[in-house]
C-alpha cells in the first residue's frame, strides 16, 4: 500500500505537527512495510486543538442533543458503509487477523449507534419538594472540552465508543490516540467529519502519549479526561489530574481469571481459555491470563488447552488460516519474552513455549501454556499482554476464588460450572468488575457498562447509559411558583 501522511485534525483543518517532524508507522507483520508518516505533536500543537474545542464548545453546547445524536448516527452509518477498509487497515497497522479487525470495526459501529440514540434520551428526573409550590428536576449537561486518551490494541472500537458519548452529550473533543495506531485513529475521525460535525467539535494530536499527556492533563480547559491503557500510566494521570480536580475515567489493565470446576464442562472451559488467551494475541485488557483449575481434570485440561492452542497458527493477519497476528511492535516483543524467560526463572513449568514462533520479517510469538505456577509468581501477577496463559490448580470453589482473587486487578472473570450454588457463590465473591459464567472473559455488548475494579478501573464506566453519566454534570433545579 501506499505511503500515507497521518495529520493531526485541529479546528477543522489537517494539518502537521507544528515541529514539522513525523515518524514511522509500520506493518507488525511485515516490519519492512511502511504504512505512513505519522504527525509528532508538541504541546503547543495539543495547546492549539483546546483552544479550538473551546471556541466550538458555546455552539455545540445549543444544538439540541436529538440533532447532535443524528450526527453520532450518521458516523455509525459511514462506518458500516466503509467497514471493509478500516477493517483492513486495522490489520495492517495494528496485527490482529481480519476476523478480529471485522469484528472490532462492528462493536464501534454498534457503540456509536447506540450512543447516537441516546441523543432523544438525555433525561432527567422530577422530583417531590417537601414545599408546597416548588417543582424540582435534575438536568444533565455537557462538561465543556473533554479530553480521550485511547491505546493501540482497539484502535477503532475505544475511540469510537468514547468520542461518541462524549459529543452526544454536548462536549468538545480533543482525542489522543496511541502514536502506533495513527492512521486507524484519523480514519475514525473522517467518519465523524463526514457526518457533519462542525469544525473544532472533534480534534485529534497524534504523537507520544509522554510528550503530550503533560499539556492535556495540566490544561484548566480540559474538564474530564477518559483514559484507557496500563495502570502504571493511569495512576500517574490520576495524580496529576487530581490537583487540579479534573474529573477522571480510567480503564486499565487486566489479569484475568477462569476458574474451571470439577463438574464444568471441560471441552467447553478449555476452548474458553485458548480463544481468550491466544485471540487476538493475548492484546486484549479482557484477555485471560490464568486458568485456576480443580486438581482433578488439571492433566486433560492441559491436555485439551495444548491441542486448541495447536489451531492459533501466528503469521500475518490478511493471510486466510492465519488465527494470531503478530504482536504490535519490537518492545511488546520483547517484553513478552522477558515475561516467558521469568516464568522459567521462578520454577513454572513451561508445558509449550512460543518466544519464538519461527517466523521472520515480524514481532511474532506462538501460544504459550506455563503449569504449576504458584500464584504469587510474575506470570500469575503481571500483565504480559501476549498470548501466555498460566494454569493454576485449586482443591475446590473456595480454594479457586481465594487464588482468583490474589492479584490487584479486577476487569474480568469467568467460571465454568454445572452448579447453580457455584455461580452465584462466584458472582457475589468474585472481585472483577465483569463477570461470566460458562462464558469467556473477553469483550462486552454496546448497551452495556465496560469496566472494572482494583487497578483495573476508577471513575464512571464506559458503553451503555453509564458513558452520559461520566460526560455529563447533573445539576438540581428548583422553581418556586
Amino acid at each position: 500500500m501506499p505511503v500515507r501522511p497521518a495529520l493531526n485534525y485541529i479546528g477543522g483543518s489537517w494539518v502537521g505537527s507544528s515541529s514539522h517532524a513525523t515518524v514511522e508507522d509500520r506493518n507488525p507483520a511485515r516490519t519492512n512495510e511502511l504504512i505512513a508518516n505519522a504527525a509528532a505533536s508538541t504541546a503547543d500543537d495539543v495547546r492549539h486543538a483546546i483552544g479550538a474545542a473551546e471556541r466550538a464548545f458555546p455552539e455545540w453546547r445549543a444544538t439540541p442533543a436529538p440533532q447532535r445524536g443524528d450526527i453520532v448516527r450518521k458516523a455509525a452509518d459511514l462506518m458500516e458503509r466503509r467497514r471493509e477498509q478500516l477493517a483492513r487497515l486495522c490489520t495492517q497497522e495494528e496485527g490482529k487477523v481480519l476476523a478480529e479487525s471485522y469484528a472490532e470495526v462492528d462493536r464501534a459501529i454498534a457503540n456509536v449507534r447506540f450512543s447516537g440514540g441516546e441523543g432523544l434520551r438525555l433525561t432527567g428526573e422530577t422530583i417531590p419538594s417537601a414545599q408546597r409550590g416548588t417543582l424540582i428536576y435534575t438536568r444533565r449537561d455537557p462538561l465543556g472540552v473533554v479530553a480521550c486518551v485511547t491505546p493501540w490494541n482497539f484502535p477503532i472500537a475505544i475511540p469510537a465508543w468514547k468520542i461518541a458519548p462524549a459529543l452526544v452529550c454536548g462536549n468538545t473533543v480533543v482525542f489522543k490516540p496511541a502514536s502506533l495506531t495513527p492512521l486507524c485513529a484519523t480514519e475514525v475521525v473522517q467518519c465523524f467529519i463526514d457526518a457533519g460535525l462542525p469544525d473544532g467539535v472533534l480534534n485529534l494530536v497524534l504523537g507520544s502519549g509522554e510528550a503530550l499527556s503533560a499539556a492535556l492533563v495540566d490544561d484548566e480547559r480540559i474538564k474530564a479526561i477518559s483514559f484507557t491503557g496500563s495502570s502504571a500510566v493511569g495512576r500517574a494521570l490520576y495524580a496529576r489530574a487530581a490537583q487540579r480536580f479534573c474529573k477522571v475515567q480510567l480503564e486499565m489493565g487486566g489479569k484475568n481469571a477462569v476458574i474451571v470446576l470439577a463438574d464444568a464442562d471441560l471441552d467447553k472451559a478449555a476452548e474458553s481459555v485458548a480463544n481468550g488467551a491466544f485471540g487476538a494475541t493475548g492484546q486484549r485488557c479482557t484477555a485471560t491470563s490464568r486458568a485456576v483449575v480443580a486438581k482433578p481434570l488439571l492433566a486433560e485440561f492441559v491436555r485439551l488447552l495444548g491441542s486448541k492452542a495447536d489451531s492459533f497458527m501466528p503469521g500475518d493477519g490478511m493471510t486466510e488460516g492465519v488465527k494470531m497476528g503478530p504482536l504490535v511492535d519490537a518492545s511488546q516483543l520483547e517484553k513478552v519474552r522477558a515475561k516467558i524467560a521469568e516464568g522459567k526463572r521462578e520454577g513454572a513449568t513451561l508445558a509449550r513455549d512460543g518466544s519464538d514462533a519461527g517466523i521472520d520479517g515480524g514481532y511474532f510469538v506462538a501460544p504459550t501454556i506455563f503449569t504449576e505456577v504458584d500464584p504469587r509468581m510474575s506470570v500469575a501477577q503481571d500483565e504480559i499482554f501476549g498470548p501466555v496463559v498460566s494454569v493454576i490448580a485449586a482443591d475446590g470453589l473456595e480454594s479457586a476464588l481465594e487464588k482468583a482473587n490474589a492479584i490487584g486487578y479486577g476487569l474480568s472473570s469467568s467460571i465454568y460450572t454445572r452448579d447453580l450454588h457455584s455461580a452465584f457463590r462466584y458472582a457475589e465473591s468474585s472481585e472483577a468488575g465483569m463477570l461470566h459464567v460458562n462464558l469467556p472473559t473477553l469483550g462486552g455488548e454496546a448497551h452495556v457498562p465496560f469496566g472494572g475494579v482494583k487497578d483495573s478501573g476508577f471513575g464512571d464506566r464506559e458503553c451503555g447509559t453509564a458513558a452520559f453519566d461520566f460526560f455529563t454534570e447533573l445539576r438540581v433545579v428548583y422553581v418556586g411558583y
